[in-house]
């Protein structure tokens, strides 16, 4: 097979020309940044926890790219086009990779409690009463529904019209793409709910298959794209992650989250990352295998 790119998280290679092998890495990213250090069995417990995800859609109705494992940490998928100028995708173009990531968020926590607190998001925009004074790990009056760039350096929101206009999208695939995630989400959240997890947060992406149909890709419902809260804290009032999550408290918890962003917003050179200590290094990799066996119901070994 032909080496086509190393991702942040992902290695890509040509089958064929109408189909790719992603090769799950141990690598993990935050805040756009590769962390030097490996997490192991990680690649593995987000590829076969991805396989279990398109599973459930396939049975549900839902379209996605997923073929086949081809080895634990590797799936073969339907190859679509990635179009990196806006300029070039049109409401006919088929078969490409919608240039966007579909946020759905449940509480006000994380990045979205930040915007919060910094009056950046309004309650009324959550499905609050203006004035509502938002709490940490609030339950949203209704799915708090948000897209970033896909393409792009470092992600930034969009709103529903530029998203639009730089994807190609008419009202009708919009709304298409808000039904299919939150379809998606429906089966995410049951699921998870029963195996004693609280489904928090997660991130999607699509593309148009050659036909023009809407197709669910890459990856989700893994402790990469999403954050889970185990349900007998939440219920006690606490808010215990198994997600990459525990990994960007780390970063913020030694002031780097703090360094970078004020970097990126002075545009000044961002900070390198450093590694992870040992023991977080082992302790985010029991979080992604007990969270895999979690989510599946499946033994990793």
């Amino acid at each position: 097979m032909d080496f086509i790119k190393k991702g942040k998280v992902k290695n890509v290679y040509e089958v064929d020309e109408n189909t790719l092998e992603f090769e799950f890495s141990d690598r993990v990213s935050v805040f756009d940044k590769v962390i030097p250090s490996d997490i192991p069995h990680k690649g593995e417990t987000l590829c076969r926890t991805s396989a279990y995800w398109f599973g459930k859609c396939s049975k549900a109705g839902i379209r996605n790219h997923f073929i086949k494992l081809s080895a634990p940490n590797k799936m073969h998928v339907k190859r679509v086009n990635v179009i990196k100028d806006y300029a070039q995708i049109t409401p006919s173009t088929k078969n490409y990779l919608i240039p966007l990531e579909v946020i759905v968020r449940y509480f006000a926590y994380g990045s979205l409690f930040d915007r919060i607190e910094s009056g950046e998001v309004k309650p009324e925009a959550l499905g609050f009463e203006a004035g509502h004074q938002v709490k940490k790990g609030e339950e949203l009056p209704e799915p708090f529904f948000e897209v970033t760039t896909k393409l792009e350096k470092t992600d930034r929101n969009l709103s529903k019209e530029e998203a639009m206009k730089i994807s190609g999208l008419d009202k009708d695939d919009w709304d298409a793409l808000r039904e299919t995630t939150l379809k998606i989400d429906q089966i995410i959240n049951k699921e998870v709910l029963g195996r004693g997890l609280v489904h928090v947060d997660g991130k999607k992406e699509f593309a148009f298959d050659a036909e023009r149909e809407l197709m669910v890709i890459d990856t989700f419902g893994t402790a990469d794209e999403d954050r889970f809260w185990i349900l007998e804290d939440f219920n006690n009032g606490k808010y215990v992650e198994k997600s990459k999550e525990f990994v960007r408290q780390y970063y913020r918890q030694t002031g780097y989250h703090e360094a970078l962003y004020a970097a990126r917003k002075a545009g000044k050179p961002e900070p390198d990352i450093p590694p992870l200590p040992k023991d977080k290094i082992e302790a985010t990799s029991r979080i992604y295998v007990d969270l895999f066996e979690q989510l599946t119901g499946e033994k990793f070994r």
